[in-house]
């Protein structure tokens, strides 16, 4: 009886070291290491989705494999994500030969920027240069721009009469007087500043074109970055011949600025109910983000639908809080906004100094 006891006694002893054995075992497994963050492997992803739709492409007139430097570059350098929906054009842009000329491609170059493609990656080729420089420029920025210092072989003419905003005598009247309440001219603006002892130095104008307001606003000693695109005129040659600086930047495209440093941002005719919504929503918290407390926002005849502008446009502007210093809306009276119930918005809104 006394020894069944015992044993009885170290089958229930052992039996409880299993079990304590058993669970801290289990207690003291270290917990699964957490995934990754998605942003460090975004890019990686995105450089192995372009070069392997890349590589399953296999027309009869363009090789299999990727270009070598597009391999090479994706390896050193991140790939814009839209740069992998367009693998056509991202492949025959850097289907080039290092080390010699550039192919004459800037048409190609934009459609790809437009879509999204942007910053480009970069390619080991010489840009291509006019047969002869200029020996010097005008320091008027409305003087008549040299024509021997674009390359005419980008576009269907060979001067600057076939396009619009090219002619110096008309543009050097632009910005300075106002013929409707849809206008606002430069002394207008210098002088809301002045009053709300706001400084003017440092402005953006978005979609500027030849950069026009930017040389207006030069002789008013205020700096001016102009984005813009050629589409089939040579408006960023025009703009730096002119001595301004033009940013060759879709609309889509955060501003190369740093945050809170700009006085005055400027919307040309480019803004308008053509750009995506949500795109229009983007691009007015990035300028928002360059701003700093007290600058102004200028929105300058951007047109739409009069229903779109107060259902859609006018909530979204009234989300940045910005005070009102100007607001006119009008019908825009030409064919295409007869047709289509459109109208125009001028705008001139100052952000708020703190929040």
């Amino acid at each position: 009886m006394g020894v069944n006891m015992i044993l009885l006694m170290a089958m229930v002893a052992t039996n409880i070291l299993s079990l304590y054995h058993l669970t801290t075992h289990v207690h003291s497994t270290p917990p699964p290491p957490p995934p990754l963050p998605h942003q460090l492997i975004q890019h990686l992803h995105t450089i192995r989705a372009a070069i392997n739709r890349l590589a399953r492409l296999n027309p009869p007139s363009s090789p299999t494999a990727a270009p070598s430097d597009l391999l090479l570059y994706a390896h050193i350098f991140p790939v814009a994500s839209s740069c992998k929906d367009h693998p056509e054009l991202l492949h025959k842009y850097m289907n080039y030969t290092p080390f010699a000329l550039c192919p004459p491609d800037s048409s190609l170059a934009e459609s790809l920027i437009l879509r999204g493609c942007h910053p480009l990656p970069r390619r080991r080729c010489f840009s291509r240069t006019t047969p002869a420089a200029p020996t010097s420029l005008p320091t008027n920025p409305f003087s008549p721009i040299p024509k021997n210092a674009v390359i005419w072989g980008h576009y269907n003419c060979t001067t600057f009469n076939c396009f619009i905003g090219f002619d110096m005598k008309l543009e050097k009247s632009r910005f300075l007087a106002s013929k409707s309440d849809l206008d606002l001219s430069i002394p207008q603006i210098l002088q809301i500043g002045k009053s709300g002892k706001s400084v003017i130095r440092l402005a953006v104008d978005i979609g500027g074109g030849t950069g026009t307001f930017a040389a207006q606003m030069k002789l008013q000693n205020v700096t001016v970055l102009t984005t813009t695109m050629n589409l089939g005129a040579p408006h960023n040659e025009a703009a730096a011949l002119r001595g301004v600086v033009p940013l060759h930047l879709p609309l889509q495209q955060r501003l190369p600025v740093f945050d809170g440093v700009v006085d005055l941002v400027r919307c040309g005719h480019g803004v308008n109910r053509w750009v995506p919504v949500m795109v229009m929503e983007f691009l007015l918290f990035d300028m928002d983000r360059v701003l700093r407390g007290g600058g102004y926002l200028w929105l300058d005849h951007f047109f739409s639908k009069r229903g779109d502008l107060e259902r859609v446009y006018q909530p979204m502007i009234s989300k940045l809080g910005y005070k009102k210093v100007k607001w006119v809306v009008a019908n825009k009276n030409d064919s295409s906004g007869v047709k289509n119930g459109e109208v125009y918005l001028t705008a001139l809104l100052q952000k708020p100094i703190s929040r």
